[in-house]
């Protein structure tokens, strides 16, 4: 014998899962598509170019490279680093100390 009960539950537990997933924890989600190397891979680049923490991430347009780029903040002491990772190629195209008026 079938019964015709609504399976709320199931829908209950997945529409949950859906709602806490997180959002991309950097600006720029909307042109990830586009990016051809990963956030992950992004971080641990510019991270190798100049070690610290990242304070503040984000994917952009912008001139230079594939005009692509992730622009990551990197904390180090009392220093912030801006590197810059092509999004196409995972070069480094910028790695320079942060100016007095940051992004």
């Amino acid at each position: 014998m079938t019964t015709n009960r609504p399976r709320w539950p199931a829908v209950v537990v997945v529409a949950s899962f859906v709602v806490a997933q997180p959002a991309l924890a950097f600006t720029g989600q909307e042109l990830s598509r586009k990016a051809k190397i990963g956030l992950p891979a992004a971080r641990s680049i510019a991270l190798k170019a100049h070690p610290g923490k990242i304070t503040d991430e984000e994917l952009e347009r912008e001139r230079g490279g594939s005009g692509l780029r992730y622009s990551f903040d990197i904390r180090n002491g009392s220093v912030t680093q801006e590197v810059g990772v092509d999004a196409a190629t995972g070069r480094v195209l910028e790695n320079k100390a942060e100016g007095p008026n940051p992004d």
